[in-house]
């Protein structure tokens, strides 16, 4: 399916569950891996605040995408950040969502000094 890139600019995203390997296999404990690059990926929750809005969002990143420094509560920037629709049929029922995938998470404010160097 497409994927659509999500724009970030002029939004508050802030960092509410800390990135944790995300689960392929939930019986056997398999991590979940990249189809291209085979990398470990982690999944982490935000609040992604635009327009007068909330939402709360799982989004997943490759582990070298995850830097240091995050802290919950505080703002991050999730860079290269899309949303892709899915859909499937779990115990006979239909199910759908849009996932969200990004290249990387950094603390805002370090992005911040980094661009204003």
């Amino acid at each position: 399916m497409r994927s659509i890139r999500v724009e970030t600019t002029g939004a508050t995203i802030l960092l509410t569950e800390a990135p944790e390997p995300k689960v392929k296999d939930r019986q056997t404990g398999e991590i979940a891996k990249d189809a291209v690059s085979g990398e470990a990926l982690m999944k982490l929750g935000v609040v992604y605040i635009a327009g007068g809005e909330s939402s709360l969002v799982q989004v997943t990143v490759p582990e070298s995408g995850v830097t240091d420094g995050l802290t919950l509560g505080a703002p991050v920037t999730l860079i290269g950040l899309v949303a892709r629709p899915w859909e499937s049929v779990f115990n006979g029922q239909q199910r759908h969502g849009i996932a969200f995938r990004a290249d990387a998470i950094a603390p805002a404010a370090a992005l911040n000094a980094h661009e204003a160097a």
